[in-house]
């Protein structure tokens, strides 16, 4: 699913109304659409109270029939309209014969009656302005928006849902005004908005769901990046014969840990394991080798020797190198350290040197994380002396080192910053937070759905590499594999999330949900194809 501008957004309406698909006809949509995903966000809608905030252009004319829907639907529901709506709104009339609550903001003295609502209803939709608003908030519209957010304040368990974006976020570039909500949910309309993902924006749109209004498809292939769903997930899939072996299903071999970090080649290793990886080798020193079997039971074991006590020693190296062609690929980085001989071995091992008298053993695929990108960003032009077969993961804080960016200029523009820097290094950029980037060298994006504040601890970022890293051995592209990982990884986590919450999960609870995600994903596929 593409990620559209604003401009690319009212081409498209043109060219619906061109095909006879009306402005009338794509509100209609859109309301129904909108009142349908709220059902779901808001479950059982005969027990609910809903107050929609409505606005004067086509986003109040969603909200209105939205509105229309949902009260059908057996929600008891409220209009508080700021601006005039057209004098023949024919949406206007369906409200009237059902004597819908309707009250106007400039006949609300002190906003008194907004204030009376708001202690009230369970659940606030913002229908006030879309994506063609640019003008500052000011006045009356400011504060009605406060009220809204002191209401939240007061009863964090009202539901706030924009309908296609929250008033006063640029649906373009994210910046927002003083007045935008913080939201619960943002349920868009056809097409996603970059906006959504940038910050500051990214941080009030809640929860995004994308609702389909009836729109033609969108064709401009290189113009967008893509909207990471579970269509596109389900497609690239990668198939299990019932006789296969080990072998089938990829060969992983996994250089992570050091003392201070034993969880981290756990956690890697599980998350290619679940999966789906055939084999899954672990390379650490064998005093770590000794505890980490304890838990990691199913992984094979390369001892690397010691210099001192979990240290690896220089000479590991050999013992890569003889067995890297017996590996589809090769996950490194997780919890290594930065100890001056372990950055010294990642150097050696994955950066060539075109004055080297003896040529090196080619790599497996490779998938880096944490140290080993740390390790390269200490390496002046460190791009041109890596293989182009590989996938880079890092969070925020590594790609400003990669980068020589600050963190704030990395997330200032984390999609454009992570399409620039595959294309000028050649490798596929997984930018890791909310709504994680995807970028491919010819052009390729996807950004991902999920913003998880229960991803944000130590360790998830070990599982999602395993998980790319699983999917790369099963066959699948780079691209591919970066992709779908992120996907699988995010849905896991938003299961982990319905369960437990956002706070207290930790990385180990993902592992579980990974074979679940993917069963499900392939149920689902079966069920498309039979019909």
């Amino acid at each position: 699913m593409k990620v559209l501008t604003t401009a690319q957004m009212r081409q498209l309406e043109e060219s619906c109304a061109k095909s006879g698909i009306t402005t009338e006809m794509l509100m209609e949509n859109a309301g129904q659409a909108v009142a349908e995903e709220a059902g779901r966000i808001l479950e059982d809608i005969r027990q609910q109270q809903i107050l929609f905030l409505i606005g004067p252009g086509n986003n109040g004319g969603d909200g209105l029939v939205a509105a229309r829907y949902l009260h059908d639907a057996g929600a008891k529901v409220f209009l508080y309209f700021f601006g005039q709506r057209p004098a023949r709104d024919p949406m206007l009339k369906p409200i009237r014969e059902r004597r819908i609550k309707r009250i106007e903001a400039a006949k609300d003295e002190s906003l008194d009656n907004l204030t009376s609502l708001l202690r009230s209803v369970d659940s606030v939709i913002d229908a006030l302005f879309g994506t063609g608003t640019a003008r500052p908030f000011s006045g009356l519209l400011l504060m009605m928006l406060d009220r809204v957010r002191r209401a939240k304040i007061k009863r964090p368990d009202i539901k706030i849902i924009a309908l296609d974006i929250p008033s006063g976020l640029n649906a373009d570039s994210g910046e927002v005004d003083p007045g935008c909500l913080y939201v619960d949910n943002t349920i868009t309309l056809a097409f996603p908005k970059p906006g959504l993902f940038k910050f500051p924006g990214a941080e009030r749109v809640g929860e995004i769901s994308v609702v389909d209004i009836g729109m033609p498809g969108y064709v401009e292939e290189k113009a967008t990046p893509e909207y990471l769903a579970d269509e596109w997930a389900k497609s690239v899939l990668p198939e299990r014969s019932p006789q296969a072996n080990k072998g089938s299903f990829g060969k992983v071999l996994v250089l992570a840990g050091s003392v201070p970090y034993i969880g981290a080649p756990y956690l890697a290793c599980s998350g290619a394991m679940r999966v789906g990886a055939g084999l899954v080798t672990l390379a650490v020193t064998g005093r770590l080798q000794s505890i980490l079997a304890v838990k990691l039971t199913e992984v094979t074991y390369l001892p690397l020797p010691e210099s001192r006590p979990g240290l690896i020693a220089p000479e590991a190296i050999k013992v890569l190198f003889r067995q890297f062609d017996q590996y589809n690929v090769l996950l490194m980085g997780c919890g290594m350290g930065q100890h001056e001989s372990v950055v010294k071995l990642i150097r050696n091992i994955l950066l060539s040197h075109p004055k080297a008298k003896a040529a090196k053993p080619k790599l497996p695929a490779l998938v880096l994380d944490a140290d080993a990108l740390n390790a390269l960003a200490t390496t002046p032009n460190w791009w041109t002396l890596l293989p182009e077969d590989a996938i880079l993961t890092p969070h925020p804080g590594e790609m400003a080192r990669l980068t020589g960016m600050t963190v704030d200029e990395v997330q200032l523009d984390r999609l454009g910053l992570a399409r620039k820097m595959a294309a000028e290094w050649h490798k596929t950029i997984v930018l890791k937070g909310a709504h994680t980037v995807i970028a491919a060298p010819d052009g390729r994006s996807q950004i991902s759905h999920v913003a998880n504040a229960g991803l944000a601890s130590a360790g998830t970022g070990d599982v999602l590499s395993g998980v790319i890293a699983g999917l790369l051995a099963q066959g699948l592209n780079l691209f591919d594999a970066a992709a779908s990982g992120v996907y699988i990884h995010g849905m896991a986590g938003e299961v982990v999330k319905a369960r437990l919450g956002d706070a207290g999960m930790v990385a180990s609870d993902l592992l579980p949900e990974l074979p679940q995600v993917i069963k499900q994903l392939k149920a689902s596929r079966r069920t498309e194809e039979a019909e």
